[in-house]
């Protein structure tokens, strides 16, 4: 079995052919970085426009690199949703076109549940597993207990760790985008110089808040000399970056009692996302896990951040059920994973 997976839902547009022996024969991913640089952020319509621009060639050279035609495919996946709705429309159109010319089923994947099966596919893990899908736009702690089948038991109520970076990131004259940018200057900065709040940190509940902590660097930048100098924006990130681990490694600690009392059976903690592929955080979910006698798994850095071959993969879990929609589907800019879990309010808070 092998499906053809497109990724249009924020702004990388990307294209993958994956099998269901777990192997990615292509898998092809164009940023546009260097297109919302100027805005320090992402604007939705230029997003859309480059999907527009770029999808067919991705996914003819995915179709070529996996040495294929899509009549040797047996289905056709993309992002349904949640995301920016232009970028999705054009995923969707566009593995619609596809799987109508070439008769084949027609798949659409809710982005998060890309991530949330990607250590199936890297990895084979069994369910049910404890995951910690953290990104730009969402920062949950979730219990993987099947394909559709989620639990939510953690959510932000007040912007996603991602967001947090970005905007940190510009105070302090990064740039963006703002995680990688973070964890690069931090690496030469002293994370104990500055005292930043820990979030949450032993209030009851489960639930991720990083607004207060943003605020506090922004009083703590405005205190500093200006413009910055480059260890004092260091130091800085540094104590951020320090302050998200904290504070996520003890809501994850909250969230494993919790998960283990509901599904004995759980043994890993995965860990998936943009803000997955910061090292810091990795290695304090590491202890983490550690401590509560679960194995810890973070897919490859390549597969944290968005793609198509964990749409391509979550498309064939879908397919392999039975499962397929129909031509007539309508791409959601919103998609709860679990739409059973109580709905979420605060700043910044994304379904």
């Amino acid at each position: 079995m092998h499906v053809l997976g497109i990724e249009t839902s924020c702004d990388e547009t990307a294209a993958a052919v994956v099998g269901d022996d777990r192997r990615i024969l292509a898998d092809v991913v164009l940023s546009q970085l260097e297109e919302h640089r100027p805005f320090g952020g992402i604007v939705p319509e230029i997003a859309a426009r480059a999907h527009l621009e770029h999808v067919d060639r991705l996914v003819a050279e995915a179709m070529r690199r996996a040495a294929m035609s899509f009549a040797d495919l047996d289905a056709i996946a993309a992002t349904g949703g949640p995301g920016l709705i232009g970028g999705v429309m054009v995923g969707v159109m566009t593995a619609k076109a596809i799987a109508l010319a070439a008769g084949k089923p027609f798949l659409a994947v809710n982005h998060l549940e890309g991530h949330a099966l990607t250590a199936r596919l890297t990895h084979g893990i069994a369910f049910p597993y404890l995951l910690l899908l953290a990104s730009g736009g969402h920062c949950q702690l979730l219990a993987v207990l099947g394909v559709g089948d989620y639990r939510r038991l953690v959510t932000t109520i007040a912007d996603a760790a991602g967001e947090a970076f970005d905007k940190v990131a510009k105070m302090i004259g990064l740039g963006y985008p703002g995680g990688p940018a973070v964890e690069r200057a931090a690496a030469a900065g002293d994370p104990v110089r500055f005292a930043l709040p820990r979030p949450m940190r032993g209030k009851p509940g489960c639930d991720f808040s990083f607004s207060g902590l943003k605020n506090a660097v922004r009083l703590l930048v405005e205190s500093l000399p200006q413009p910055l100098s480059v260890q004092d924006g260091a130091d800085v990130a540094a104590g951020f970056q320090a302050a998200v681990a904290e504070s996520i490694a003890d809501r994850t600690r909250r969230a494993v009692v919790e998960a283990r009392e509901r599904w004995p059976t759980l043994s890993h903690l995965v860990v998936a996302g943009g803000v997955a592929a910061n090292a810091c955080l990795r290695q304090t979910l590491v202890e983490v896990a550690a401590q509560a006698g679960l194995a810890f798994l973070a897919p490859p850095l390549g597969l944290c951040t968005d793609n198509a071959a964990m749409i391509a993969w979550a498309g064939i879990e879908r397919l392999r059920l039975g499962q397929q929609d129909g031509l007539d589907f309508a791409p959601r800019p919103r998609w709860p994973l679990d739409p059973t879990a109580a709905k979420a309010r605060g700043a910044g808070v994304k379904a």
